[in-house]
């Protein structure tokens, strides 16, 4: 069951499950397309690639991500991931922590001209790693 779905210029999200200190959503990120350059003060994420590949940047280091890997990202940690296969990228996050509003994603960097500073002066943006 789907409980929300939003479209972004990468792709889209659904959150598919969510209670009290997590939130799991399901993320695809098309072929050549890359998520912000981002961290959050009040959540940690965990990563599991069901399809595609990618590259994963975690504090300015790069590494690749096939089907069944995983990524740890704590709370406060700088991170990214693009889909660098022919075929769009598919994982699962699970977010935990106390908090999972919008306005805890600070941009680092951004191919769509969505940084921070852009975010909190328009509508933030509904969180994706």
């Amino acid at each position: 069951m789907v409980i929300e779905r939003d479209e972004r210029p990468w792709g889209y999200y659904e959150v598919v499950d969510e209670g009290t200190g997590f939130r799991v959503k399901r993320i695809c990120v098309r072929a050549g397309q890359r998520l912000s350059y981002q961290r959050h003060r009040r959540r940690s994420e965990h990563w599991c690639v069901v399809a595609g590949s990618g590259l994963v940047t975690l504090d300015g280091v790069d590494r690749r991500i096939e089907p069944g890997g995983t990524v740890d990202i704590p709370v406060g940690l700088a991170h990214r991931v693009a889909s660098t296969g022919d075929v769009d990228l598919v994982f699962i996050e699970v977010q935990t922590g106390g908090y999972f509003g919008e306005d805890d994603i600070e941009r680092l960097s951004d191919d769509y001209g969505r940084d921070s500073r852009d975010s909190r002066a328009t509508a933030p943006e509904k969180s994706v790693s």
